[in-house]
């Protein structure tokens, strides 16, 4: 069952990957307290992800901290390598996204947001979503109906939402 508004997000251990090493995050640093703008991307480097989604999220941080988010954040199956590689490559960690890896899908799939990539070589991976979270239960939720848009999820979107 997809997760809805109102219904408080599931706990879950990330992983990141960042200057000291390794770490695992729990979700409830994450979406705890406060205001948070979440997307999940289907993969890194994938053209959708990197082209359209992330840049909307980049060149929305400060405006979306202008209406009190406190934090952004950016989950995809991957693992926190990829994930630490990608942020710096797209500017997002420099711009404050928080880049988190759900290697193994296990807070994707307690999202009910999951989907099966394997024809196209991926695996189990993320449907493109975007949400705000406040003190950890959703507030807004967009999905995209195909992992190959990002209209209705992108920090644009959300940004209008909030």
């Amino acid at each position: 069952m997809t997760i809805t508004v109102g219904a408080a997000l599931p706990a879950a251990t990330f992983k990141t990957k960042d200057a000291d090493g390794l770490r695992d995050v729990p979700s409830s640093e994450v979406f705890g307290a406060g205001d948070v703008a979440l997307f999940a991307v289907p993969g890194a480097y994938t053209p959708t992800c990197h082209l359209k989604h992330m840049p909307s999220f980049v060149n929305n941080v400060a405006a979306l901290k202008a209406k009190g988010v406190a934090r952004i954040v950016c989950v995809s199956v991957n693992d926190p390598f990829v994930m630490e590689a990608w942020g710096e490559a797209t500017g997002a960690s420099a711009a404050g996204v928080t880049m988190l890896a759900d290697p193994d899908a296990a807070f994707t799939k307690a999202l009910g947001l999951d989907f099966d990539g394997s024809g196209a070589g991926l695996g189990v991976r993320s449907k493109r979503y975007s949400m705000l979270v406040h003190d950890g239960a959703v507030q807004v939720l967009n999905v995209e109906a195909s992992p190959g848009e990002a209209t209705c999820s992108t920090g644009d979107a959300l940004l209008d939402q909030i």
